[in-house]
């Protein structure tokens, strides 16, 4: 059914349900009047039928509340509490989440829901158990001590299945086992550690934003930062960058109308696959509804027209090259996962899932976590100066920083850390219960919490990181220094799961040492070139600047000075511009 629309393909799916109270009354009707010569006229059968379908709703609801409740006791648990909104399925709860998703600060109304409810709640959102916690203990469970209860489940791959097909990301149970299987061995340290394969590209950004820099204009450190993961992820992976980092750079708001830009092949690939992430998001977010919003059309389909033709030919050439000599005699350490992967399977569709999932992981998650760091740098010149100063101290003001370099630079390590505490860069996540489970509660007088088989189970460690009864109250400010001074030691190493970045478990990242490695590069050589970095807020576009009405909301959302979002991955709204002071120059 592949040209059907995702709504044709819910519709068609509930038209049996549909229409079996029709199909009831039709039957008893004919019956009726065979056996018994007992006349109903079509309109009672139409009436019947469309009254129906409600009934049969209702009851369906009302046997699913009256069963979990039944099993509930038994179990000697309780319901996790419930979100009361004003319309029927809170509907109402939907609509304002996703519009707060859309247009305000990430976890925006949370905060108030965890006050009232508490560390773990149940949205309940469309007659759907939806539960969201913010507790280590349950993230634990999640991810660790009952790895296997909780998979990425079906609702959440059909969501994502157009983008991320059956890749690592999206896939469970044997198919996520041997994704994981052909990936893992990739990432080893000899792997990881060899910055030969990110170095030219950073140099050719750092060269970038020196010309801007030099002309006198603000940069938009996202858009080159984003260039500069995405040709170092390409290469990395296929063997090919896309070479976004030749484009030229956009200028700032004001500016830009003067000088004319044209897409590149590259810029569509990259804007395209945002776009069809940005789609895929969406869908997540409203649940199972969300194939009546594309009834008509799948809105991936055009976007993802345009990824597939950038990965079809290097797939092909991969698998043509696979039994010939070179590949033979190649040495591993120039090998890209494609050619590692073409060893286990020639398989189109694994393939270019897999890839684009790796993909996801090494540009998006990346470029968020360096274009916030920027931005704390920007607003924070005192750690910006420190940092700095272990820089050029354990490197100098030109050397290519080795694998020692950075494992010796604590405080550089404290301020990606603290970067990924404040804004991670995958902000939510979600699971879905094999089988029916409990979980402890807080008070130890109250009764285990019962979550049913099948239920929804996100998490937000965007809150968690947050959260001063776990980080202090100082949980709030940017301080790299509590992942150096005492308080690791009291909050951190008492309860490391207060603190999961990089997800935890069997689906730990498996490029979360890369990560680090390609960041602290990147980050050290902008730093030995650059000694001061400043917000320009001017140079972005009025719309996406922060609203002034942040400046009232109590916590960090008040001294917020961009404006961060969420698709899958968080990004910075209009980009981050700054204005970058060349080492050097005064």
């Amino acid at each position: 059914m592949a040209f059907l629309t995702p709504g044709a393909i819910f519709l068609s799916r509930c038209l049996v349900s549909l229409l079996l109270p029709s199909a009831v009354i039709a039957g008893t009707r004919f019956i009726l009047k065979t056996q018994f010569d007992i006349f109903i006229p079509i309109w009672a059968l139409v009436t019947g039928g469309a009254l129906g379908i409600p009934v049969v709703i209702i009851a369906q609801l009302v046997w699913a509340e009256i069963y979990q409740r039944r099993r509930a006791a038994a179990l000697g648990a309780r319901f996790v509490p419930r979100v009361v909104g004003r319309w029927p399925g809170n509907i109402d709860v939907l609509i304002d989440a996703i519009e707060k998703m859309r247009n305000s600060y990430p976890a925006d109304g949370q905060w108030d829901l965890m006050k009232h409810y508490g560390t773990t709640y149940n949205f309940y959102l469309t007659w759907e158990d939806t539960i969201m916690t913010y507790d280590p203990d349950n993230i634990k469970t999640i991810l660790v001590n009952d790895f296997p209860n909780y998979v990425k489940g079906g609702k959440f791959r059909k969501a994502m299945a157009s983008v991320l097909g059956t890749g690592v990301f999206n896939s469970d149970g044997e198919m996520w086992k041997f994704h994981r299987s052909m990936t893992r061995p990739f990432f080893v340290k000899d792997v990881t550690s060899d910055f030969d394969k990110f170095d030219r590209h950073a140099d050719i950004a750092v060269e970038k934003m020196k010309e801007r820099s030099r002309a006198g204009y603000a940069i938009d450190f996202q858009d080159v930062i984003s260039r500069f993961t995405l040709d170092s992820a390409t290469e990395f992976l296929f063997g090919k960058n896309v070479d976004s980092l030749a484009d030229d750079l956009p200028y700032p708001h004001g500016v830009a109308a003067s000088h004319k830009m044209h897409s590149s092949p590259a810029e569509q690939f990259s804007k395209a696959f945002t776009h069809a992430q940005y789609i895929v998001s969406e869908r997540s977010k409203l649940g199972w509804i969300w194939p009546l919003l594309e009834i008509f059309e799948d809105r991936t389909k055009e976007p993802m027209k345009v990824v597939d033709s950038f990965l079809e030919p290097l797939v092909q050439y991969a698998i043509e090259k696979h039994d010939s000599d070179d590949v033979k005699e190649k040495d591993e350490h120039s090998e890209t996962l494609l050619d590692h992967l073409v060893k286990l399977t020639t398989d189109r569709n694994v393939l270019k899932d897999e890839l684009l999932n790796i993909l996801l992981a090494g540009r998006d998650t990346t470029a968020s976590t360096l274009t916030s760091v920027i931005y704390l740098l920007a607003i924070n010149p005192t750690v910006l100066d420190r940092l700095r100063e272990e820089i050029l101290t354990c490197v100098g003001t030109s050397a290519k920083p080795t694998y020692d370099d950075i494992r010796e630079m604590k405080y550089l390590r404290a301020v990606l850390n603290e970067t990924l505490r404040l804004f991670p860069p995958v902000p939510f996540d979600v699971r879905q219960t094999v089988h029916e489970t409990t979980w402890p509660s807080k008070d130890p007088t109250e009764k285990p919490m019962y979550i049913p088989a099948g239920t929804n189970t996100a998490y937000a460690v965007f809150i968690m990181h947050r959260r001063t009864d776990l980080w202090g109250p100082d949980a709030l400010e940017f301080d790299p220094d509590r992942f150096l001074d005492e308080r690791a030691q009291k909050y951190l190493v008492h309860n490391p799961f207060i603190f999961v970045p990089f997800n935890a478990g069997p689906r730990i990242c498996l490029g979360q040492q890369f990560a680090y490695n390609e960041m602290s590069y990147m980050l050290i050589r902008i730093l030995q070139n650059f000694s001061t970095i400043t917000l320009d807020i001017d140079a972005q576009s009025p719309e996406t600047r922060v609203p002034a009405s942040w400046a009232k909301v109590p916590g960090r959302q008040s001294i917020e000075r961009f404006w961060p979002k969420v698709h899958l991955t968080m990004y910075a709204h209009g980009g981050l511009w700054v204005k970058m002071n060349l080492a050097g120059y005064t």
